[in-house]
């Protein structure tokens, strides 16, 4: 997936959460993300691609000013739609207006700028819509290809430099001596091979034997990735090998949920 096809998903993501969450109960909590209320996620999201449109349209190549862009979501949950939906298209436009080489700071230590932008808005998109999706006892259901390219913003997200040097928690989690996971997709292009090291987490994209393996729909696969469903409310997926190697790898995948 390119940058617009990435952005075209976001506002496609970002429409049904926000016909979702519309006129509803600001005060109902949301069990994946145990200390947000209805109203928490609406803002998170929102605001997030607030944040994003000011990076990306003003071009901004360091953090100091990266959150001045942070717009509240209004109060009246009948407001939010329009809110949302608003905030989804202004990215959009934000990302027509720069190359995927203009220079862009984000956080992954990496310098990739728009395109971990574009990549990042599309898997907060993905995985807030299944928190919505729990909050309110809705089905969620999400096209293998987005699927893939949310596993691959989470993961890559979850291995970047910079996450390893601002999480110390994380960073002590993961250190190991070479153990590996894979993680493949079954209904669409999607493999990973992600390496604990001393220093770092090493993420391949490769088929290759490893210490544990789950495979499985692409969806499904996000879902327990992200901590969004249990391994054990997730029996479609296929597990081999080290369980509990798994097990340890999705307890510290805590990001955003705590």
């Amino acid at each position: 997936m390119d940058t617009s096809t990435y952005l075209n998903a976001v506002v496609e993501q970002t429409s049904t959460f926000a016909d979702w969450v519309h006129g509803r109960d600001a005060a109902t909590p949301v069990p994946t993300c145990p200390k947000w209320t209805l109203a928490d996620l609406v803002d998170h999201v929102g605001a997030t691609q607030h944040m994003v449109t000011m990076l990306v349209g003003e071009r901004l190549t360091e953090p100091s000013r990266a959150f001045a862009g942070y717009v509240p979501a209004p109060t009246d949950s009948a407001q939010w739609r329009v809110w949302l939906t608003d905030a989804a298209a202004e990215a959009k436009q934000a990302f027509e207006s720069v190359a995927d080489d203009t220079p862009v700071w984000d956080p992954s230590g990496g310098d990739a700028g728009v395109p971990f932008w574009s990549r990042r808005l599309l898997g907060e998109a993905c995985v807030h819509r299944a928190d919505a999706a729990a909050a309110l006892g809705l089905r969620y259901e999400l096209a293998p290809e987005p699927a893939v390219a949310a596993i691959e913003d989470w993961l890559d997200t979850m291995t970047s430099r910079g996450y390893w040097e601002n999480r110390p928690d994380f960073a002590d989690a993961m250190r190991g001596a070479g153990q590996t996971l894979h993680f493949h997709a079954t209904d669409a292009s999607g493999e990973w091979v992600a390496r604990r090291e001393p220093d770092m987490v090493v993420l391949e994209r490769t088929h290759t034997k490893a210490d544990v393996a789950v495979r499985g729909s692409a969806a499904e696969l996000l879902l327990v990735l992200s901590r969004r469903r249990p391994l054990d409310a997730a029996p479609t997926l296929e597990v081999h090998g080290d369980r509990a190697l798994l097990d340890h790898w999705i307890e510290h995948m805590n990001w955003v949920t705590d």
